[in-house]
Protein backbone atom coordinates (compact mmCIF):
# COMPACT_ATOMS: atom_id res chain seq x y z
CA UNK A 1 0.00 0.00 0.00
CA UNK A 2 1.13 3.58 -0.61
CA UNK A 3 3.25 4.75 2.34
CA UNK A 4 2.25 7.81 4.33
CA UNK A 5 4.89 10.45 4.96
CA UNK A 6 4.61 13.13 7.64
CA UNK A 7 1.40 13.94 9.53
CA UNK A 8 2.74 12.39 12.74
CA UNK A 9 0.39 14.38 15.00
CA UNK A 10 -2.71 13.29 13.07
CA UNK A 11 -1.55 9.67 13.07
CA UNK A 12 -0.96 9.80 16.82
CA UNK A 13 -4.37 11.37 17.47
CA UNK A 14 -6.19 8.70 15.47
CA UNK A 15 -4.23 5.85 17.04
CA UNK A 16 -4.86 7.21 20.54
CA UNK A 17 -8.61 7.20 19.89
CA UNK A 18 -8.53 3.73 18.34
CA UNK A 19 -6.38 2.19 21.06
CA UNK A 20 -8.52 3.71 23.81
CA UNK A 21 -11.60 1.84 22.59
CA UNK A 22 -13.45 5.13 22.15
CA UNK A 23 -13.03 5.71 18.44
CA UNK A 24 -15.28 8.51 17.17
CA UNK A 25 -17.64 7.27 14.46
CA UNK A 26 -16.81 9.98 11.88
CA UNK A 27 -13.53 11.69 10.98
CA UNK A 28 -13.04 14.60 8.61
CA UNK A 29 -9.56 14.43 7.09
CA UNK A 30 -9.05 18.01 5.92
CA UNK A 31 -6.23 19.83 4.16
CA UNK A 32 -4.84 20.98 0.80
CA UNK A 33 -5.03 18.70 -2.22
CA UNK A 34 -2.18 16.29 -2.68
CA UNK A 35 -0.81 16.17 0.88
CA UNK A 36 -1.86 12.56 1.52
CA UNK A 37 -5.39 12.82 2.94
CA UNK A 38 -6.77 9.90 0.90
CA UNK A 39 -3.76 7.76 1.81
CA UNK A 40 -4.34 8.64 5.48
CA UNK A 41 -8.03 7.70 5.24
CA UNK A 42 -7.36 4.41 3.45
CA UNK A 43 -4.65 3.41 5.91
CA UNK A 44 -6.77 4.41 8.91
CA UNK A 45 -9.66 2.31 7.61
CA UNK A 46 -7.44 -0.76 7.20
CA UNK A 47 -5.88 -0.24 10.62
CA UNK A 48 -9.34 -0.21 12.24
CA UNK A 49 -10.37 -3.38 10.40
CA UNK A 50 -7.09 -5.16 11.09
CA UNK A 51 -6.96 -4.19 14.75
CA UNK A 52 -10.55 -5.39 15.10
CA UNK A 53 -9.29 -8.87 14.23
CA UNK A 54 -6.56 -8.82 16.89
CA UNK A 55 -3.22 -7.18 17.75
CA UNK A 56 -1.33 -5.67 14.80
CA UNK A 57 2.46 -5.78 14.79
CA UNK A 58 3.10 -2.44 13.10
CA UNK A 59 3.39 1.18 14.17
CA UNK A 60 1.28 4.19 13.24
CA UNK A 61 -1.44 3.38 10.74
CA UNK A 62 0.55 0.64 9.05
CA UNK A 63 -0.74 -2.89 8.57
CA UNK A 64 1.69 -5.68 7.54
CA UNK A 65 1.50 -6.51 3.84
CA UNK A 66 0.69 -10.14 4.61
CA UNK A 67 -2.33 -9.29 6.77
CA UNK A 68 -5.64 -10.55 5.28
CA UNK A 69 -7.24 -7.10 5.24
CA UNK A 70 -4.50 -5.81 2.92
CA UNK A 71 -4.97 -8.45 0.22
CA UNK A 72 -8.74 -8.18 0.41
CA UNK A 73 -8.65 -4.37 0.18
CA UNK A 74 -6.19 -4.48 -2.72
CA UNK A 75 -8.58 -6.80 -4.56
CA UNK A 76 -11.56 -4.56 -3.77
CA UNK A 77 -13.28 -7.45 -2.04
CA UNK A 78 -13.10 -6.69 1.68
CA UNK A 79 -16.68 -7.32 2.87
CA UNK A 80 -16.52 -4.71 5.66
CA UNK A 81 -14.99 -1.85 3.66
CA UNK A 82 -16.63 0.51 1.17
CA UNK A 83 -15.08 3.42 -0.66
CA UNK A 84 -17.13 6.15 -2.34
CA UNK A 85 -15.58 8.26 -5.09
CA UNK A 86 -16.47 9.68 -8.46
CA UNK A 87 -16.80 6.92 -11.04
CA UNK A 88 -16.56 6.64 -14.81
CA UNK A 89 -19.68 7.52 -16.77
CA UNK A 90 -21.21 4.47 -18.41
CA UNK A 91 -18.61 2.48 -20.33
CA UNK A 92 -16.46 5.50 -21.14
CA UNK A 93 -13.37 6.86 -19.41
CA UNK A 94 -14.86 10.25 -18.49
CA UNK A 95 -15.18 10.61 -14.72
CA UNK A 96 -18.45 11.90 -13.28
CA UNK A 97 -18.38 15.32 -11.65
CA UNK A 98 -20.02 14.18 -8.43
CA UNK A 99 -20.68 11.36 -6.01
CA UNK A 100 -24.42 10.87 -6.46
CA UNK A 101 -27.07 10.05 -3.89
CA UNK A 102 -27.45 6.44 -5.09
CA UNK A 103 -23.79 5.81 -4.27
CA UNK A 104 -24.35 7.03 -0.72
CA UNK A 105 -27.49 4.93 -0.38
CA UNK A 106 -25.52 1.90 -1.54
CA UNK A 107 -23.83 1.98 1.88
CA UNK A 108 -27.02 0.46 3.26
CA UNK A 109 -25.85 -2.87 1.79
CA UNK A 110 -22.86 -2.71 4.10
CA UNK A 111 -25.01 -1.86 7.10
CA UNK A 112 -27.78 -4.40 6.42
CA UNK A 113 -25.67 -7.33 7.56
CA UNK A 114 -23.30 -7.91 10.45
CA UNK A 115 -19.60 -7.33 9.91
CA UNK A 116 -17.79 -10.38 8.54
CA UNK A 117 -14.18 -10.43 9.72
CA UNK A 118 -14.32 -8.35 12.90
CA UNK A 119 -16.88 -6.20 14.72
CA UNK A 120 -15.86 -3.20 12.60
CA UNK A 121 -16.88 -1.72 9.26
CA UNK A 122 -15.24 1.24 7.53
CA UNK A 123 -16.37 3.76 4.92
CA UNK A 124 -13.97 6.06 3.05
CA UNK A 125 -15.42 8.99 1.07
CA UNK A 126 -12.93 10.59 -1.30
CA UNK A 127 -13.87 13.30 -1.38
CA UNK A 128 -16.81 14.65 0.58
CA UNK A 129 -16.46 17.84 -1.48
CA UNK A 130 -17.73 15.83 -4.48
CA UNK A 131 -21.07 14.85 -2.91
CA UNK A 132 -23.83 16.04 -5.24
CA UNK A 133 -26.14 18.48 -3.47
CA UNK A 134 -28.64 18.28 -1.99
CA UNK A 135 -29.37 14.56 -2.06
CA UNK A 136 -25.98 12.97 -1.42
CA UNK A 137 -24.92 15.19 1.53
CA UNK A 138 -28.33 14.80 3.16
CA UNK A 139 -28.27 11.02 2.74
CA UNK A 140 -24.82 10.92 4.35
CA UNK A 141 -25.94 13.24 7.14
CA UNK A 142 -28.72 10.85 8.10
CA UNK A 143 -26.16 8.05 8.47
CA UNK A 144 -23.86 10.24 10.55
CA UNK A 145 -26.76 11.23 12.79
CA UNK A 146 -27.69 7.59 13.43
CA UNK A 147 -24.43 5.73 12.84
CA UNK A 148 -24.47 1.95 12.72
CA UNK A 149 -22.57 0.42 15.64
CA UNK A 150 -18.85 -0.28 15.17
CA UNK A 151 -18.68 1.74 11.95
CA UNK A 152 -16.12 4.41 11.19
CA UNK A 153 -16.61 7.02 8.46
CA UNK A 154 -13.50 8.69 7.04
CA UNK A 155 -14.34 11.77 4.94
CA UNK A 156 -11.61 13.37 2.84
CA UNK A 157 -12.10 17.09 2.21
CA UNK A 158 -10.02 19.74 0.45
CA UNK A 159 -12.47 22.51 1.39
CA UNK A 160 -14.21 21.52 4.63
CA UNK A 161 -15.79 24.97 5.04
CA UNK A 162 -17.95 24.21 1.99
CA UNK A 163 -19.47 21.10 3.58
CA UNK A 164 -22.78 21.19 5.41
CA UNK A 165 -22.17 22.53 8.92
CA UNK A 166 -24.24 19.64 10.24
CA UNK A 167 -21.86 17.16 8.60
CA UNK A 168 -18.81 18.94 10.02
CA UNK A 169 -20.36 19.04 13.49
CA UNK A 170 -20.70 15.26 13.57
CA UNK A 171 -17.08 14.63 12.64
CA UNK A 172 -13.85 14.86 14.53
CA UNK A 173 -11.56 16.97 12.34
CA UNK A 174 -7.96 16.06 11.62
CA UNK A 175 -6.11 18.72 9.63
CA UNK A 176 -3.24 17.57 7.43
CA UNK A 177 -0.94 20.38 6.38
CA UNK A 178 1.72 20.63 3.66
CA UNK A 179 4.78 18.42 4.13
CA UNK A 180 8.22 19.76 4.91
CA UNK A 181 10.91 19.45 2.27
CA UNK A 182 12.46 16.31 3.76
CA UNK A 183 9.14 14.47 3.95
CA UNK A 184 8.28 15.72 0.45
CA UNK A 185 11.52 14.36 -0.96
CA UNK A 186 11.00 11.00 0.77
CA UNK A 187 7.46 10.74 -0.58
CA UNK A 188 8.57 11.59 -4.11
CA UNK A 189 11.49 9.15 -4.04
CA UNK A 190 9.11 6.39 -2.98
CA UNK A 191 6.58 7.27 -5.69
CA UNK A 192 9.12 8.00 -8.46
CA UNK A 193 12.03 5.60 -7.94
CA UNK A 194 13.40 6.29 -11.43
CA UNK A 195 13.74 10.05 -10.88
CA UNK A 196 17.15 11.57 -10.27
CA UNK A 197 17.84 13.99 -7.42
CA UNK A 198 17.62 17.05 -9.70
CA UNK A 199 14.07 16.13 -10.72
CA UNK A 200 13.14 15.34 -7.11
CA UNK A 201 14.44 18.75 -6.02
CA UNK A 202 12.47 20.49 -8.79
CA UNK A 203 9.28 18.67 -7.83
CA UNK A 204 9.79 19.47 -4.14
CA UNK A 205 10.00 23.16 -5.07
CA UNK A 206 6.96 22.99 -7.34
CA UNK A 207 4.76 20.89 -5.07
CA UNK A 208 4.48 23.36 -2.17
CA UNK A 209 4.32 20.54 0.35
CA UNK A 210 1.88 18.39 -1.65
CA UNK A 211 3.55 15.29 -3.15
CA UNK A 212 0.40 14.20 -4.98
CA UNK A 213 0.28 17.55 -6.73
CA UNK A 214 3.98 17.43 -7.58
CA UNK A 215 3.63 13.96 -9.10
CA UNK A 216 0.63 15.05 -11.18
CA UNK A 217 2.62 18.04 -12.45
CA UNK A 218 5.66 16.04 -13.50
CA UNK A 219 6.80 16.91 -17.03
CA UNK A 220 4.56 20.00 -17.43
CA UNK A 221 7.37 22.58 -17.70
CA UNK A 222 6.21 24.39 -14.59
CA UNK A 223 9.33 26.52 -14.69
CA UNK A 224 8.17 27.95 -18.02
CA UNK A 225 4.67 28.52 -16.67
CA UNK A 226 6.11 30.30 -13.65
CA UNK A 227 8.18 32.56 -15.92
CA UNK A 228 5.06 33.56 -17.85
CA UNK A 229 3.19 34.33 -14.64
CA UNK A 230 6.16 36.29 -13.29
CA UNK A 231 6.27 38.39 -16.46
CA UNK A 232 2.58 39.25 -16.07
CA UNK A 233 2.99 40.09 -12.39
CA UNK A 234 6.18 42.14 -12.84
CA UNK A 235 5.55 43.89 -16.15
CA UNK A 236 1.77 43.91 -16.51
CA UNK A 237 -0.06 43.43 -19.80
CA UNK A 238 -1.40 46.77 -21.09
CA UNK A 239 -2.32 45.39 -24.54
CA UNK A 240 -3.69 42.04 -23.35
CA UNK A 241 -1.40 40.22 -25.76
CA UNK A 242 0.62 38.37 -23.14
CA UNK A 243 -2.39 36.90 -21.33
CA UNK A 244 -4.13 36.14 -24.65
CA UNK A 245 -1.16 34.04 -25.75
CA UNK A 246 -1.07 32.24 -22.40
CA UNK A 247 -4.84 31.63 -22.43
CA UNK A 248 -4.73 30.27 -25.98
CA UNK A 249 -1.91 27.87 -25.11
CA UNK A 250 -3.64 26.62 -21.97
CA UNK A 251 -6.96 26.10 -23.78
CA UNK A 252 -5.55 23.37 -26.03
CA UNK A 253 -6.91 19.92 -25.20
CA UNK A 254 -3.38 18.59 -24.81
CA UNK A 255 -2.66 21.32 -22.25
CA UNK A 256 -5.39 20.27 -19.79
CA UNK A 257 -2.94 19.12 -17.06
CA UNK A 258 -0.94 22.33 -17.42
CA UNK A 259 -4.14 24.39 -17.24
CA UNK A 260 -5.10 22.60 -14.03
CA UNK A 261 -1.66 23.40 -12.61
CA UNK A 262 -2.20 27.04 -13.59
CA UNK A 263 -5.47 27.12 -11.63
CA UNK A 264 -3.48 26.27 -8.51
CA UNK A 265 -0.31 28.25 -9.17
CA UNK A 266 -1.85 31.55 -10.24
CA UNK A 267 -3.58 32.21 -6.88
CA UNK A 268 -0.40 30.99 -5.13
CA UNK A 269 1.67 33.51 -7.12
CA UNK A 270 -0.65 36.33 -6.02
CA UNK A 271 -0.50 35.13 -2.41
CA UNK A 272 3.31 35.18 -2.54
CA UNK A 273 3.22 38.76 -3.84
CA UNK A 274 0.83 39.78 -1.04
CA UNK A 275 3.32 38.61 1.58
CA UNK A 276 5.82 41.22 0.38
CA UNK A 277 3.41 44.18 0.49
CA UNK A 278 2.07 46.60 3.05
CA UNK A 279 -0.75 49.14 3.26
CA UNK A 280 -2.97 49.74 0.21
CA UNK A 281 -0.77 47.52 -1.98
CA UNK A 282 -1.32 44.63 0.42
CA UNK A 283 -5.08 45.24 0.47
CA UNK A 284 -5.16 45.20 -3.33
CA UNK A 285 -3.10 42.00 -3.53
CA UNK A 286 -5.40 40.29 -1.03
CA UNK A 287 -8.43 41.33 -3.08
CA UNK A 288 -6.77 39.90 -6.21
CA UNK A 289 -5.92 36.68 -4.39
CA UNK A 290 -9.51 36.27 -3.19
CA UNK A 291 -10.86 36.79 -6.70
CA UNK A 292 -8.31 34.40 -8.20
CA UNK A 293 -9.01 31.72 -5.60
CA UNK A 294 -12.77 31.95 -6.08
CA UNK A 295 -12.45 31.89 -9.88
CA UNK A 296 -10.10 28.90 -9.92
CA UNK A 297 -12.31 26.95 -7.52
CA UNK A 298 -15.50 27.77 -9.44
CA UNK A 299 -13.82 26.91 -12.75
CA UNK A 300 -12.80 23.46 -11.50
CA UNK A 301 -16.23 22.65 -10.09
CA UNK A 302 -18.17 23.84 -13.12
CA UNK A 303 -15.86 23.06 -16.06
CA UNK A 304 -15.72 26.66 -17.29
CA UNK A 305 -14.10 27.52 -20.61
CA UNK A 306 -10.32 27.23 -19.99
CA UNK A 307 -9.40 30.05 -22.35
CA UNK A 308 -11.71 32.55 -20.68
CA UNK A 309 -10.64 31.50 -17.20
CA UNK A 310 -6.94 31.65 -18.05
CA UNK A 311 -7.35 35.11 -19.61
CA UNK A 312 -9.16 36.43 -16.52
CA UNK A 313 -6.60 34.93 -14.14
CA UNK A 314 -3.87 36.45 -16.30
CA UNK A 315 -5.53 39.83 -15.83
CA UNK A 316 -5.47 39.41 -12.05
CA UNK A 317 -1.77 38.57 -12.22
CA UNK A 318 -1.11 41.58 -14.44
CA UNK A 319 -2.85 43.86 -11.95
CA UNK A 320 -0.05 43.09 -9.49
CA UNK A 321 2.34 45.12 -11.65
CA UNK A 322 0.54 48.35 -10.81
CA UNK A 323 -0.74 48.48 -7.22
CA UNK A 324 -2.93 51.47 -8.07
CA UNK A 325 -4.67 49.77 -10.98
CA UNK A 326 -7.80 47.67 -10.63
CA UNK A 327 -7.97 44.35 -12.48
CA UNK A 328 -10.11 44.34 -15.60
Amino acid sequence: MTPLFGHDAAVAAFRAALDSGRLHHAWLIAGPEGVGKATFADKAALRVLAQGMGPVDASGLDVPDDHPVVSLADAGSHPDLMRLERVAKGEGTEIARSIVVDQVRSLNRLFSTTASLSPWRAVVIDSADDLESPGAPNALLKMLEEPPPHTVFLLVSHQPDRLLPTIRSRCRILRLGPLGDDAMASALRAALPDSDEDEIAALVAAGDGAPGRAIAWRGLDLAGLDREMAALADEGDPTGGRRSALAHALALKSAQPRYEAFLVRAPAKIAAAARTRRGPALAQALMLWERATDLASFAKRNSLDPQGVAFELGGLLAALADPGRRAA
